[in-house]
C-alpha cells in the first residue's frame, strides 16, 4: 500500500459570529469555504514537492463530507472587544526534495501582522531544528531578499491569517492549510 501523501496544498481563512459558540466557528469556517469537508486536523509537515495553489482551485476541489486533513488555527472567545487572531505559518525550503514546515498560532491581543510574523517565525524555526540548524529569526532574516537564511539554505515563509475584535456574543477565526490529493482516494 502507498502512503498517503498530499500533493496540493491551499490556505483559507475565515471569522464567524454568534450568540453560540459552536455556530460562530461553523460560520468562521463557512468564511473559509470549509464548512462543507470533514476535517482531520493533522501536525506540521509540509511534503516535499507539494504544490500550493490558490484558494479558489482548493475549494473547488473539496468534496462536500469527504474526509479532508488540514493544519488549523482556531481562536474563539465572548470577552467584548477583544482582539483574536489565528494564523498558519508555512516555512518551505528551497531544496524541492526537503519537506517543510507548517506551524498553528493562535493569539489574543495580537494584530493580524503580529500574530503572522510570529507563525512565520515558528515554521522556520521548527524546520531548522528539524535540518539540525539553529535558527534566530533575526539574524537569519534577509530584509532586501525577504526570506531566512539557514546556515546555506533558503527558506521561503508565508502565512495566512485571521483577526477580528469580539462585538457581541461569541467570535471565532480560523486559518487552515488544507491537504489534497491527487486523484481519488478509495477504501481497500
Amino acid at each position: 500500500m502507498e502512503p498517503l501523501v498530499p500533493r496540493k496544498l491551499f490556505f483559507t481563512k475565515g471569522v464567524g459570529g454568534h450568540k453560540e459558540e459552536l455556530r460562530s466557528f461553523e460560520l468562521a469556517l463557512r468564511d473559509a469555504g470549509i464548512e462543507k469537508a470533514n476535517l482531520v486536523t493533522v501536525s506540521s509537515i509540509l511534503p516535499p514537492r507539494c504544490k500550493i495553489i490558490p484558494r479558489v482551485q482548493g475549494l473547488r476541489e473539496l468534496v462536500p463530507g469527504g474526509i479532508t486533513f488540514c493544519v488549523l488555527a482556531k481562536c474563539s472567545t465572548n470577552e467584548p472587544r477583544r482582539l483574536i487572531a489565528a494564523s498558519i505559518g508555512c516555512a518551505i525550503p528551497s531544496e524541492k526534495s526537503l519537506y517543510g514546515y507548517l506551524s498553528e498560532h493562535h493569539a489574543y491581543g495580537q494584530t493580524e501582522k503580529e500574530a503572522g510574523d510570529y507563525a512565520e517565525d515558528l515554521a522556520a524555526a521548527m524546520l531548522a531544528s528539524t535540518l539540525g540548524m539553529e535558527f534566530d529569526e533575526d539574524k537569519s532574516w534577509d530584509e532586501k531578499k525577504e526570506f531566512y537564511r539557514i546556515s546555506d539554505k533558503i527558506v521561503r515563509t508565508t502565512n495566512i491569517t485571521q483577526s477580528s475584535i469580539v462585538k457581541s456574543g461569541w467570535s471565532t477565526v480560523v486559518a487552515a492549510a488544507v491537504f489534497l490529493f491527487e486523484g481519488k482516494l478509495e477504501a481497500s
